[in-house]
């Protein structure tokens, strides 16, 4: 019961907003009025000055809701790695329930998370026993321990990664000979110009890879895990052409034990299952932001049993005459020219060139 003379109030994020936008528009409105009941012929500059009112008040409470925004990103992001080992630690933990289920290819699609920037999905039956035979196959001779990014265009051993790992060539000459890598790779272009507006091709892209995890039981103190890192940039900055903005990974073997696939800032928990896939995306295709953290994700550790997966980093902004490889992580592009005296670098987006004496190194 209400009884007469009591007032109701709904309020929400769009009433709140609402209500700031009419008293910042009353105060500048009350504002012009002053000035043009005292100066009635300056009726051009009220008008410039009403305009900057509302512009100052739009900036300022646009400062507000951005400080208001990265504080309780931070809070969250700090959540979520106080809970990281616990929810990892914890074998029984389910899938995360999908947002909605799809269809694609005949194949069961799990939307995890929908962003603009931030898109996750997991993907059943995504490749077949036979195909992960052929990239393990290929992989078996070289593989060798994983690395990371340095962040001055190579990669380094890390305690953050331990794994093996070996690049997979994509012999696209054998593509309509039935060639299964081949096959699977196309499979995995296929998807991702399915979810992004791209038109990707496999030119200039990385290589395929193979990375395996091995369980030595739950008391190694040193397990085979990725810790948590983005594949891509994900501060929400501007996208730097040639950068990765998507990834695949397939699930060929999957332990008994452990191994789960954690995107920590958005709260998914992916239990690897058999010929499964999961797929992200970290760029918005139409502001062409970098997602901003959303994506993050670990590879939970090995406790019992193996791990083998297939990954396809996915770049925008590759061909054949400029690919993955001369792009490095500090988003230079080099061409490296024989002359007499010089050797040029030239930096992609702002071509600053930087003339060095020859016999220099390019770093």
């Amino acid at each position: 019961m209400i009884n007469e003379g009591v007032q109701v109030e709904h309020t929400d994020s769009k009433t709140i907003a609402a209500k700031s936008a009419t008293v910042l528009l009353d105060d500048c409105k009350s504002t012009a009025k002053k000035q043009l009941a005292a100066d009635p012929q300056s009726a051009n500059e009220i008008l410039e000055s009403l305009s900057a009112c509302v512009q100052k008040g739009i900036a300022d409470e646009i400062e507000k809701a951005n400080e208001e925004i990265a504080f309780q990103a931070e809070v969250r992001k700090d959540m979520a790695a106080m809970v990281e080992n616990y929810t990892c630690a914890d074998v029984t933990m389910n899938t995360t329930e999908a947002k909605r289920t799809e269809r694609w290819g005949g194949r069961e699609v799990n939307v995890m998370i929908d962003r603009p920037a931030s898109k996750v999905h997991t993907i059943q039956n995504f490749l077949t026993a036979e195909e992960c035979k052929a990239v393990q196959d290929a992989a078996a001779p070289i593989l060798h321990d994983a690395t990371v990014a340095d962040g001055s265009g190579g990669s380094k051993l890390s305690d953050s990664r331990k794994a093996k790992q070996a690049g997979i060539k994509v012999h696209w000459d054998k593509e309509d000979s039935g060639d299964l890598i081949a096959r699977l790779s196309r499979r995995v272009y296929d998807y991702v110009n399915h979810v992004l507006p791209f038109d990707i091709k496999e030119n200039g892209q990385e290589d395929l890879m193979s990375i395996q995890y091995f369980g030595r039981g739950p008391d190694d103190e040193t397990p085979d895990r990725y810790m948590p890192h983005c594949d891509g940039d994900c501060t929400g900055l501007d996208f730097k052409p040639g950068n990765r903005m998507a990834t695949i990974v397939m699930y060929c073997d999957v332990p008994e034990v452990g191994g789960a696939t954690r995107f920590r800032n958005s709260n998914i928990h992916i239990n690897p299952k058999q010929y499964a896939a999961t797929f992200f995306s970290y760029i918005d295709p139409v502001t062409m932001k970098m997602d901003s953290g959303f994506t993050e994700h670990s590879g939970c550790p090995v406790i019992e049993g193996e791990k083998k997966i297939v990954t396809q980093w996915v770049r925008l902004g590759v061909d054949d005459e400029n690919p993955w490889n001369s792009f490095n992580t500090r988003e230079y592009i080099y061409y490296v020219f024989e002359f007499n005296l010089y050797e040029c670098a030239f930096k992609l987006n702002s071509i600053m060139l930087v003339v060095i004496n020859s016999g220099s190194q390019v770093h």
